[in-house]
């Protein structure tokens, strides 16, 4: 499982202090060795991962999964999201009515 999407989405992390490894904030340049313990803070979610192996270049996701052991507390459960308006698929185009109640529930 991989942390973040992109380098740059990591590198934005790492510079808005999202990022500690042992307790410290980390640079996106930081090495890590086996053992470091490292930090993250990813979608509200704090996520504690122990290096086992550093990887020096791309891999595959079985090869970066086995290179971490994640001590992270589970996530928790997502909220539901309670549908006020709502409108049958395939109904048409909406009505005049219809775009006002949408434009009142979207602000």
């Amino acid at each position: 499982m991989r942390l973040y999407k992109t380098r740059s989405a990591a590198t934005e992390a790492c510079r808005g202090g999202h990022v500690r490894v042992n307790g410290s904030p980390a640079k996106s340049a930081t090495p890590v060795r086996p053992g470091d313990r490292l930090e993250v803070q990813l979608h509200g979610w704090q996520r504690s991962l122990e290096v086992v192996t550093p990887i020096d270049k791309r891999v595959g996701a079985p090869a970066a999964a086995a290179a971490y052991i994640d001590h992270s507390p589970p996530r928790p459960p997502r909220e539901e999201a309670v549908a006020i308006f709502t409108r049958e698929a395939g109904a048409g185009r909406p009505t005049k009515r219809d775009r006002r109640r949408l434009d009142r529930f979207r602000t």
